[in-house]
């Protein structure tokens, strides 16, 4: 079942076409990868596909019912914490506005903070945070919703390379457990590989997809077994870039 379908996308600001004619689907419990060059249009995709930005041709079909939309959560670059709130604030602030009742936000709270180390920064205020702790509070408050979608774009590219394959392996579980589906654009082939059931390479419009042979859960093994699959795209990137 498809818990969000792109038909035909086409995106143009300032009239210049970003991209056009893109179509993809994301079932759940799978990870579908974007990676494409610089500039190609890859956030602009994610923020057409998550209803802030209009596209020019074509629909999206989203889950948004609910309070705050809450079945779609988006993770951006930019953590946008609230500045005035402590960490545990800016998760519970997104809790309060989905309807999830107080008697709850701990079991969703606690956990997915020890998960990325936070478990003693509950206190802290954004300003006392350095990037990558601010990204992995923004990634605990989009997943402490328990969205049915979610849309991340590169939100691991700020973190040191141990906790970034943490946070590869834990994403994977959440989809699988959950049942969601996800959406993440990254410039890490090997990242896109690791996480995506299918990875889509994106120039303009979608030049090439590849699918990816193994069911999850991937670790460390996975990474040495597609080292050529990995050269494929690597080497698909090059002849567009």
């Amino acid at each position: 079942m498809a818990l969000m379908t792109a038909e035909g996308l086409s995106v143009v600001l300032g009239g210049s076409a970003i991209f056009s004619d893109v179509s993809l689907s994301v079932e759940a419990g799978a990870i579908l990868s974007v990676i494409g060059p610089s500039g190609c249009g890859k956030t602009t995709l994610l923020r057409a596909l998550a209803g802030l930005t209009a596209p020019h041709t074509g629909r999206v079909s989203a889950p948004v019912d609910g309070p705050a939309r809450a079945g779609l959560r988006v993770v951006f670059q930019d953590p946008r914490l609230l500045p005035w709130l402590t960490v545990r604030g800016n998760i519970v602030f997104a809790l309060e506005a989905a309807g999830v009742p107080a008697g709850e936000w701990d079991a969703r709270i606690l956990p997915l903070l020890d998960i990325v180390g936070l478990s003693g920064d509950q206190g802290k205020r954004p300003r006392q945070l350095s990037g990558g702790m601010a990204q992995r509070v923004a990634l605990v408050r989009a997943l402490a919703v328990r969205p049915q979608v979610l849309l991340l774009d590169e939100p691991f590219a700020a973190l040191d390379p141990q906790r970034r394959e943490q946070l590869q392996d834990d994403l994977q579980a959440l989809v699988t457990t959950t049942g969601c589906a996800a959406i993440i654009v990254t410039h890490d082939v090997m990242e896109a590989l690791v996480l995506g059931d299918e990875v889509v390479l994106l120039a303009g419009s979608i030049r090439r997809r590849f699918a990816v042979p193994q069911p999850r859960p991937r670790g460390e093994s996975f990474r040495v077994r597609v080292a050529e699959l990995a050269a494929q795209i690597r080497s698909a990137l090059r002849e567009i870039s």
